[in-house]
């Protein structure tokens, strides 16, 4: 069989060295859907006769297909293939073009199948081999691992390379952009001024990622000192540049300056871009400037700017804001005239705006109208909804919310627990509430001081005063400070229970961090000391009460005259 084959792919060679190479790759192609099995011969042979005619998009997707198993075969394997192709140009003494194109047709396959760490082999390959003519195939790997997230690597290879490969700006371009992506300033400082000890000059690109990753990383005065550079550069700064300096400043509540840069880019005869008007309109929607931002709207589909769906949020949200919530729905219908489909992000928005008028009928129903436009609820569209529903103290459907989540498979954010525990501690269903305060560690998240008031106030009211003191003292713990809220509900609880003792000791608790008790505490304690006739503590208690200035009620001062009257007739 395995002799068959080898004779079947020399009559297909033959064949194929008579025609233009994409006349080859159509036989080749019509082979395969005979059935044939190709050899490491054939391909071989397709791919440098693709490659001596620079069919360099052909090679890579004959490689893919390869690489993906949609090309294979009984007599090779993906690597024996590879090895096969590599080896056989390796026997040339003389590194020629060809050779390298084969390599950056491999590298390249292997990038686009996110296969990164065996593209980096052969890359590494390449370069032991001398056959590193051009940064091209350098710079198609550094976009790749910056893309994946592998900046560290992408950090490794350049500076391992640098001394054997030859850079251009766009390899300094890709790394300058991956160090700002990822909030390191300080390298991609460095990597400038080794631009330009190499006598390379920086581009447009380059100053607009660096004014970019400036004003994300909070400096707005560095971002000015590049923009300002670029001029005395003979750089004309473009639409982008412009436009990352505005929203720039606007973050740093710098409005004024923005607004005045804008001004400046149109003297500069440069046009606002879909980027550029985004980022205006949300500036007047956090303003409250509606108005404002509807006629920047008008004027950019005046100029054939096409909005998209990220112009259409913020005008949503901004009317949201200002509660005009049903001519925030109206834009939704304008959208889909406009062939804007509506995202998961306008929903969330136009259900957190009818959550926010008390209007949770309409807000379900656009829940239901995101489902049915094939979009899934996130963990946000449920948070929404759970704190509308909170707020207007419908607990039932907070339950039931937190169910159609949990069905979901959607884990929920401390938000999330936070808000669902006080839902069950008011539907006094306490044992819910502790399931889900058990959840948050397996879900990674450590409850705060609020939780953990929640649950200590379901307790005490329940009258549960030994589980809320276990849950009181566990605090300490997890390392979390009670707060005054929790002490004095902590107290309550005891004087409900007739129990002074322990609440008089939490009081000098509270007394001994500093927090200060409320008059219900001070009042609850009395009532219990007056009710075991003890009035000459609760007339001490009085005094304090008085001294930080909290005025007692006439009802704490008749328990203590009472008592005080009570003790005196016994003797």
């Amino acid at each position: 069989m395995q002799e068959m084959g080898k004779q079947q792919a020399l009559i297909l060679i033959q064949k194929m060295v008579k025609v233009p190479p994409l006349q080859a790759l159509s036989l080749f192609n019509s082979s395969i859907q005979q059935g044939f099995q190709h050899t490491h011969h054939s391909i071989s042979f397709l791919l440098q006769h693709l490659l001596d005619h620079h069919k360099l998009p052909h090679a890579q997707s004959l490689l893919l297909q390869i690489l993906s198993n949609k090309i294979s075969s009984p007599f090779f394997t993906v690597p024996s293939l590879l090895h096969h192709l590599t080896q056989n140009q390796n026997q040339n003494q003389n590194p020629s073009m060809t050779t390298a194109l084969l390599y950056e047709s491999i590298i390249n396959a292997h990038l686009k199948s996110q296969l990164l760490d065996k593209a980096l082999i052969f890359f590494n390959e390449m370069v032991d081999k001398g056959l590193v003519f051009r940064p091209n195939i350098f710079n198609s790997l550094l976009g790749s691992l910056v893309r994946s997230n592998c900046f560290e690597k992408a950090w490794l290879v350049f500076n391992e390379l640098k001394e054997r490969v030859k850079f251009d700006v766009y390899s300094f371009g890709i790394m300058i952009k991956g160090c700002c992506e990822n909030g390191n300033l300080d390298k991609s400082f460095q990597l400038l001024g080794l631009l330009q000890d190499m006598g390379l000059s920086p581009n447009v690109v380059i100053y607009t990622t660096l004014i970019d990753g400036c004003c994300k990383n909070g400096d707005i005065e560095r971002a000015r000192l590049f923009f300002d550079k670029m001029g005395e550069m003979g750089l004309v700064a473009n639409q982008y540049t412009f436009t990352v300096l505005i929203n720039g400043l606007f973050k740093k509540g710098l409005k004024k300056d923005g607004f005045d840069l804008f001004e400046k880019m149109k003297i500069n005869g440069l046009f606002p871009n879909l980027y550029t008007y985004n980022c205006l309109m949300n500036e007047y929607c956090s303003e409250g400037k509606i108005c404002r931002a509807f006629d920047l709207f008008d004027e950019m589909r005046e100029r054939g700017v096409e909005a998209n769906v990220v112009t259409y949020n913020t005008l949503i949200g901004g009317m949201c804001r200002e509660e005009r919530v049903w001519e925030a729905e109206k834009l939704v219908d304008q959208m889909k005239k406009a062939a804007v489909s509506p995202n998961l992000i306008t929903y969330n928005t136009l259900i957190g705006g009818f959550c926010d008028v008390g209007n949770l009928d309409k807000a379900s129903s656009l829940l239901d109208q995101l489902k049915s436009n094939g979009l899934s609820p996130s963990l946000v569209t449920y948070n929404i909804l759970i704190e509308g529903y909170s707020k207007a103290g419908n607990w039932k459907g907070v339950a039931d919310l937190a169910r159609e989540m949990e069905g979901r498979g959607i884990s929920p954010s401390k938000v999330t627990c936070t808000v669902l525990i006080d839902a069950y501690v008011r539907l006094q269903e306490m044992e819910k509430a502790f399931q889900i305060y058990s959840s948050m560690e397996k879900f990674g998240l450590v409850p705060d001081v609020y939780v953990y008031g929640v649950l200590i106030h379901g307790l005490c009211m329940k009258g549960n005063m030994k589980e809320s003191s276990k849950l009181f003292r566990s605090m300490g713990e997890m390392h979390v400070e009670p707060s005054d809220v929790i002490y004095n509900t902590m107290i309550h609880g005891y004087c409900k229970e007739d129990n002074s003792y322990r609440a008089l000791r939490l009081l000098r608790e509270m007394e001994a961090k500093g927090l200060v008790p409320n008059v219900a505490s001070y009042s609850s304690i009395i009532g219990v000391l007056c009710k075991d006739g003890k009035w000459e503590e609760a007339e001490v208690l009085l005094d304090k009460m008085i001294e930080l200035q909290l005025k007692p009620s006439a009802s704490i001062l008749n328990m203590i005259s009472k008592a005080k009257n009570f003790t005196e007739l016994k003797i």
